[in-house]
Formats: C-alpha cells, structure tokens, sequence
C-alpha cells in the first residue's frame, strides 16, 4: 500500500514515479504550492520599499517567515537568519564577505574532504584572494572523521573550518557540536552546510554552537530560489555586504554609503518574499509530521534498502555497511556497469536516482572511485519504493549481459 503521505504531493500523488533523488530536490506539497500562490494572489507588493498597505502586508509575511525559519533552526533572533538563493549563495556569502575581512597569507582553510563542490570551491578562491591556504580534512573510507585527526589538522594558522553536517554522497552525520569546540578553542570560525541535515532532523545551532549555517529550502519541500544563511550576530555585523543595491543600505551619497542593519545588509535587491513565505509553509508542514516521524521513516526504508542491496551480485555501498550510518542517503557501485547506466534503465522503470560525481570529485577520489548512483530517501517514500527499486536493480546486470 503506497503511503497516505504521497497525497500532499501533487507530483507523486498523480504519477506513477518511484521518486528516490531527494537529496537533489524534494517534491512541494500542495501547501507549499500554495502558500507561494497566495503570496502572489493576496500579498504581492516590493517588501520594505511601498509605503501603502499592500508593501507593508508583503513586508509582515517576509518577516514572520524569517521569525519561523529562527524558531526552526533555534536561533537566538530573527536578525541572524539571512535569505538567499540557496545554500551555494550562503556559503559563497560567507567565504567572499568574512574571508576578505579575517584572512591574510599564511593562514589556513580547514575543510573536510567530503564536501559539496558549494562548500568547497568558495574556499579555494578565498584563498586564492587572500594569500590564505586550504587544508584537508581526510574521512576513513566509512566515512567517519576521529577525533584525533581533526586535532592533528587544525592548527593556531587555522581561521575557518568548513564542514557539512550530513554527507551529500555518505549519508553520515558529522558530530559539529564537537569539531565546532575544537575549532574554537584554536580561534577559528566554524561555518557548516546544513543543506541535507535541516530537511530530515532536528538542529538547534546554538546548542550546535556553530558560528553559520546554509540550507536551501528546495531540498526540504519548498521551492527552488530560496535558502537561508544563519550566523551568529557578531560575526554579521563585522561582515561587508555581498552583494550592494537597493535596500541593503542605511543612506547613499555621492562618496559612498552606510550600510542598513543585519540582516538586509546582506539582501540586496528586491526579496523572494514569495518563497520565503512558501518555505515558512514548508516548515510548518516538516513540524506537523515531527522529526520523530521523519526520521523513524527514513531510517527504517533506508535498513529495507540495504538490506535488498547486500542480496543483489555486485552491488557495492560507498562508506560505512551500516544502515544507521547512512541517514537516507545510499551511494552505490554495481560491477561492470557505468552509473549512468544505472540510472537510465531504473528511470525506465520509473524509479529515479542520481548518477555521477555528486559535486563532490575530491571525496569520491578520496575513496578510489568516479562516479556513482545514489538514492535518497524523502518523507513521501514507502517500502513499495523500495521494492521497486531493488525488483529493477537486480535486474540491470543481467540486462547489460551479464551471466549471474
């Protein structure tokens, strides 16, 4: 029986789609399509900048969308959320505006191995900027960082450390609460990529203690074009403007300009307030089901998943063998067959999956491979899915040729 959920989705609910790449995009459920329509059909004005009733309706909506993303994420106040595009601008944000403001040569970028190209490239420019240089933190092929290699890699030259909570390719959750601590008791700033943690678990970033945060709100039921930046307050008031325009200054003049107050000095140009709205609604959707329910969910159909996998020939699980430690996310090798392969007979069957390098070339090198499929669970799936998947992929060696 195909779960009650896949109704919100209008998608899933009239499509015949096994959808298993959530970890790229999630489906919007209808309360979502229509908290960004009813923007549009009730509150449309420029936020901030209409001085009549409709500006200042749009200008209350952005706003309390921004109270309901701080309440999520436990934040200290709403000033410390920044809108984005997604969690590439946030990052990108961060590196370009804190890098030029801390960094000089000879000081060193602490960066995991398994990042996201987003949490990654950013700080090779930045030091390409600044005379800075980027070091690597390596995982054990599980996909776990010790401890003690994270203390023999920071160092008193270390000013930022980038790390994401859960990895895009592994599955595995990084403990921040920890590397954060470590990182600050050596002075430097911890920035993390929340973009495939904030949609499946609970995350408080003060508990955390993490310096930022990015998510994108596509991977988590809202639409695509907005995502957050959290930061500690501190740190954004010493931060320059990313970008410069309309509304993120306090008074311009012929020599130059003040700056309006964090956050909107960091939200140039006119707001996705729409999505901002939409992405409030998302939110809400993800606290009416509860964390509990998410993550109960996605662990038992990612177990159900490995363990179909571990009975097909020649499938290979990239990082640890065990299910808990993959957190919805499965990446995956099969012998003699080309990811891309993979993925096109399953999208054949209806069932679709990611193939490729994942925007993370450095860690799939770190692990001796090129490329990979991987499959991502949402809270939309049930075990007809994975059924489905496993009927299909036991059957592509055999399709491709193969004699079992």
């Amino acid at each position: 029986m195909r779960a009650d959920r896949k109704k919100d989705f209008p998608l899933l609910r009239d499509n015949s789609i096994v959808y298993l790449d959530t970890a790229a995009t999630s489906q919007k459920p209808e309360c979502v399509l229509k908290a960004e329509s009813e923007f549009y059909e009730k509150y449309n004005a420029n936020p901030f900048r209409g001085i009549h009733e409709l500006g200042e309706m749009a200008t209350e909506k952005y706003e309390e969308a921004r109270q309901t993303v701080q309440e999520f994420i436990h934040a200290k106040e709403p000033e410390e959320i920044v809108f984005v595009r997604n969690a590439t601008e946030a990052l990108n944000l961060v590196a370009y505006s804190l890098g030029s403001e801390i960094l000089k040569p000879g000081d060193e970028i602490l960066v995991s191995i398994m990042e996201h190209h987003s949490n990654l490239l950013p700080w090779q420019q930045a030091a390409k900027r600044t005379g800075a240089k980027v070091v690597y933190l390596e995982c054990t092929q599980d996909g776990h960082f010790t401890e003690e290699a994270f203390q023999k890699a920071i160092s008193d030259h270390t000013k930022i450390v980038a790390m994401t909570h859960v990895s895009n390719v592994l599955g595995c959750k990084n403990d921040l609460k920890t590397f954060a601590k470590i990182a600050h008791e050596h002075g430097a700033v911890f920035v993390a990529d929340g973009a495939q943690s904030v949609p499946h678990m609970s995350v408080d970033v003060q508990d955390l203690d993490v310096d930022f945060l990015s998510f994108s709100g596509h991977k988590m039921f809202a639409p695509m074009g907005i995502g957050v930046l959290y930061g500690k307050r501190a740190l954004l008031e010493k931060m320059p403007p990313f970008l410069c325009g309309g509304e993120m200054i306090d008074s311009v003049t012929r020599e130059g300009a003040v700056w309006a107050e964090v956050p909107h000095k960091f939200e140039a140009g006119t707001v996705n307030a729409a999505g901002a709205c939409a992405l409030a609604e998302a939110i809400r959707y993800i606290e009416k089901i509860g964390f509990d329910t998410v993550e109960e969910t996605e662990s038992r159909l990612t177990k159900l998943a490995m363990e179909g996998m571990k009975q097909i020939h020649g499938v290979h699980v990239v990082g640890s063998p065990k299910a808990e430690d993959h957190h919805g996310i499965i990446t995956f090798t099969l012998d003699g067959v080309h990811p891309h392969d993979v993925a096109s007979i399953l999208d054949a069957d209806h069932i679709a999956v990611r193939a490729g390098h994942h925007c993370a070339q450095p860690l799939l090198k770190h692990l001796g491979i090129s490329s990979a499929t991987r499959l991502s669970l949402g809270i939309y799936n049930d075990e007809e899915d994975i059924h489905a998947f496993l009927k299909s992929l036991a059957e592509i060696r055999r399709q491709m040729g193969y004699a079992e």
